[in-house]
Parts: structure tokens; C-alpha cells; sequence
């Protein structure tokens, strides 16, 4: 009989308080599912009139995601506050003690844009220690630390099965959640992502609005066994995050969301703290590797909580290649 995430949590994955928000997150989490599933039937798709923070279309099931995921998790006791992708700034929960001291960060509904065409989507969570030496409030500057600090991370994509993947900083763990039972069963004790690949993903259509390091590496995968890599590759693109990383998590590859020269003043387009932080922990904790165009992504100093970067993760050699490709463009000619 496969061990069940309630089973795995007892027995030590993480300290009682940090597991036991873990376990209110993957509730919520078979909460979303379900309504995933019911899709027109449980009049849960299509768009509002309102936009998140981002100035991004929010999407009926944004709204009622980030509200399950509000309203489970302020039930742990071990949490102090958490923020989400749809929302302004940071939710209090109670005050900071010796008892609530983590924070919860989430994208409550990764790759909406795909949920009225039945295409896979997620949800991806990352936690943040907090500590104070009086009781007190939490405030945004608390949220504001480096991914290196993340007591716990992971996602869960809503697909052809519900699939839940986690780690607490030793190595990464995934479960599918039985529908016959609901409960999220134990499937891969630990994920180990190939440091070699032929695959990767990224959006083509904005080739030309790539920086030259980006071009020159996808101009590299492109030509093939009769080109500088030697070897030919394939070319995977889903438009939902979660997705995408799934299946490298699952079996290699590498995942591109780049600088973009159609906003030269923004880093990137995916947000550090909901989904490049959480994703990369997974990554590098799976065996791979995550860049965002300066350093690992997890060494990033945060200074907005919708702070937005480069992403290149997956496997390691390819990983590696793209940061060589960014720091010879930097040398002088």
C-alpha cells in the first residue's frame, strides 16, 4: 500500500507545525482540484471584469482559488500570514510568535489563460520562515527573503491526475490524489531530474525579442546533430508554468521564460516569490539548476513582493550552458 502524505508528514518529513500547514495546503489543493474537474458544469469558468495586481484578467476560478487557499490555511496554526499572486499586498493571519512562524506565498491558479480549453494548471506554494522576539504583526518586509530561506516548497498541477510535488529542503517527494478515496498517495519517493536533455520550452513567437545569449542557445538546440550541439533536440511548449516544469521535473529538460526586449526595464515576466522561488527549490533539490539571467534564482534579494525576473530552469547541463552564454555576452569583445 503506497504511503499517504498524512503518513509521510507523521513521520518526520518536516517539524509538526511546518507539516501540518503543508497538509492544509494540499486540502485546499484537492478542494481546487474538484472544481477543476467540474469546469462549465460547476459554473466556475470564464473571465471577471476585475484584474490582480499584475493588471492581468482575473479568471472566475483565479478568485475562488485564492479564497479556498485563504480560508483553509488561516486555520494552521503555525502560520502568521500569506501572500498571493491575486492580491495587492500581504494577508495577517495572527501575530508572529513562537508558535506561527512561517508565511505562505502562493499562485493560487498557475496558466488560468488555459483553463477554459481543458489544458493542465496548477497550483504553486513556497514557505518562508518568520521570527520575532515580542509578538507582533507581520508586515511585507518580512516576506522580502531570498528563496535560499524557503522551509518548504512545491506545486500541484491539475491534469490527468491531480499530482502533488514537494520539498522540505531534502530532495523531492511527489503523490496523486486517489479520487476514490481522496486522499494524496505517495508516487515517487524521490524525483531525480537527468542533468542531461533534448527537450526544452519556451514561447518561439518571441524569438526576436530575445536577448542575443537566449537566441545563440535556441539557435544551438535548432541546428540539430549537425550543429554545435551535436545532438537534436525537441521543443515542448504547454503556456502554463506549472505544466511545463511538471514534465521536466518528471523527466528532464528546460523550461525558458526569459527578458523580453518589448519591456527592456523589467526583468522578466514571472514572479520571484510565486513562482520562480518555489520552482527553482524544487529544481535544484531534484538535481537541477535555476537562472535568471545574473545568478542562481534562489540567491535573488527580493525588493517588491510582485517582483518579477528571468526564468531558466531544468537540467543542470543546460542550465549551465545558458549561464556561460549570459556571462561571455557581458565580457568585452
Amino acid at each position: 500500500m503506497p504511503v499517504t502524505l498524512d503518513q509521510f508528514l507523521a513521520d518526520g518529513a518536516a517539524e509538526p507545525g511546518l507539516a501540518q500547514l503543508i497538509g492544509t495546503v494540499a486540502d485546499a489543493c484537492a478542494e481546487i482540484s474538484a472544481l477543476v474537474r467540474r469546469g462549465a458544469a460547476g459554473e466556475v469558468l470564464g473571465a471577471l471584469e476585475s484584474e490582480n495586481v499584475q493588471g492581468e484578467v482575473q479568471k472566475k476560478l483565479d478568485v475562488i482559488s485564492n479564497d479556498i487557499l485563504l480560508e483553509a490555511c488561516a486555520t494552521a496554526p503555525a502560520l502568521a500570514g500569506m501572500a498571493s499572486e491575486e492580491m495587492d499586498t500581504v494577508h495577517p493571519v495572527r501575530p508572529v510568535t513562537g508558535e506561527a512562524r512561517y508565511l505562505l506565498l502562493f499562485d493560487p491558479l498557475d496558466g488560468s489563460s488555459n483553463i477554459d480549453v481543458n489544458v493542465s494548471i496548477g497550483t504553486i506554494f513556497s514557505v518562508l520562515p518568520v521570527s520575532a522576539e515580542a509578538p507582533r504583526d507581520v508586515t511585507e518586509a518580512d516576506f522580502l527573503q531570498p528563496g535560499r530561506n524557503q522551509a518548504a516548497a512545491g506545486y500541484v498541477v491539475y491534469g490527468p491526475q491531480t499530482t502533488l510535488v514537494m520539498t522540505f529542503g531534502r530532495g523531492v517527494t511527489a503523490f496523486t490524489l486517489d479520487p476514490k478515496t481522496d486522499q494524496w498517495l505517495q508516487v515517487i519517493e524521490s524525483v531525480a531530474i537527468p542533468r542531461e536533455t533534448k527537450e526544452f520550452a519556451i514561447n518561439a513567437s518571441n524569438m526576436r525579442h530575445w536577448a542575443p545569449p537566449v537566441r545563440r542557445y535556441i539557435d544551438d538546440c535548432l541546428a540539430g546533430e549537425t550543429g554545435a550541439r551535436g545532438k537534436n533536440f525537441n521543443m515542448r511548449w504547454v503556456a502554463s508554468m506549472v505544466a511545463d516544469v511538471h514534465r521536466i521535473v518528471m523527466r528532464g529538460g528546460v523550461f525558458l521564460y526569459p527578458w523580453d526586449a518589448r519591456e527592456p526595464n523589467r526583468a522578466g515576466k514571472l514572479r520571484l516569490m510565486y513562482e520562480a522561488n518555489p520552482m527553482a527549490m524544487v529544481i535544484e533539490q531534484a538535481g537541477g539548476a535555476a537562472y535568471d539571467g545574473f545568478g542562481p534564482t534562489l540567491d535573488a534579494r527580493p525588493t517588491s513582493l510582485h517582483q518579477r525576473v528571468s526564468v531558466m530552469l531544468g537540467s543542470a547541463a543546460e542550465v549551465e550552458r545558458l549561464q556561460r552564454l549570459h556571462e561571455d555576452a557581458l565580457q568585452p569583445a
